[in-house]
C-alpha cells in the first residue's frame, strides 16, 4: 500500500476544485457547485485560512480529499472539527483511503484536545452511511440541518 495524506498546497487548487465538482456530481448537486479556482485558493491559502484541506495520494496519484474547519461546542467548551467534504475518487475506493482521511482528522482532534469530529451525510447515500457507521459514527437523526443562502440570507441580513 502506498498512501500519503498531506496538507493541500496552492498548486493543488485546480485538483481540489475538480474533486469538489466530482463530489457534487456524485451527490447530484452539481448545480450548487459554483466555486471557482480563485474562491478555493483565497479560502484555503489566505494568510489566516479558516478552512483546511488534506489530500490523499495513492501511489503518487490524487485519490481524494478532506476539507474541514474548526467548529466550537458551547456544551463542551471546546473546539472541534467539522468535516465539510470527504471524497475518494471511484477508481481508488476500497483501499482504505476514506478511513485513513477520517483517522487523520481524528488524530488531529486527539492531539489538539478537540471535543469532537462531526459531518453531515445525505440520507439517501447508503454506502457512505454504512461506511461512517463502521467507523463508529453515530447518525444524529434528531437534529435537522438548517441553511440560509441566496435571497433568504440577504432578506434576513436586511432585517426583513
Amino acid at each position: 500500500m502506498s498512501l500519503t495524506i498531506r496538507r493541500a498546497q496552492p498548486a493543488d487548487t485546480k485538483t481540489i476544485l475538480a474533486l469538489i465538482r466530482s463530489l457534487a456530481l456524485y451527490e447530484k448537486l452539481e448545480h450548487e457547485a459554483v466555486a471557482t479556482e480563485g474562491d478555493i485558493s483565497a479560502s484555503l491559502f489566505a494568510a489566516n485560512p479558516r478552512v483546511f484541506c488534506e489530500i490523499a495520494e495513492w501511489q503518487g496519484e490524487t485519490a481524494g480529499f478532506a476539507l474541514w474547519f474548526y467548529s466550537y461546542s458551547t456544551f463542551l467548551g471546546r473546539h472541534g472539527i467539522y468535516l465539510e467534504d470527504l471524497f475518494v475518487r471511484d477508481a481508488y475506493r476500497g483501499h482504505g483511503i476514506g478511513q485513513a482521511l477520517l483517522s487523520h482528522l481524528a488524530q488531529r482532534c486527539v492531539s489538539e484536545n478537540l471535543g469532537r469530529l462531526e459531518w453531515s451525510v445525505l440520507d439517501w447515500n447508503e454506502p457512505a452511511i454504512g461506511f461512517y457507521e463502521r467507523q463508529g459514527a453515530v447518525l444524529r437523526k434528531e437534529w435537522i440541518g438548517c441553511r440560509l443562502a441566496g435571497e433568504a440570507l440577504e432578506r434576513l441580513a436586511k432585517g426583513s
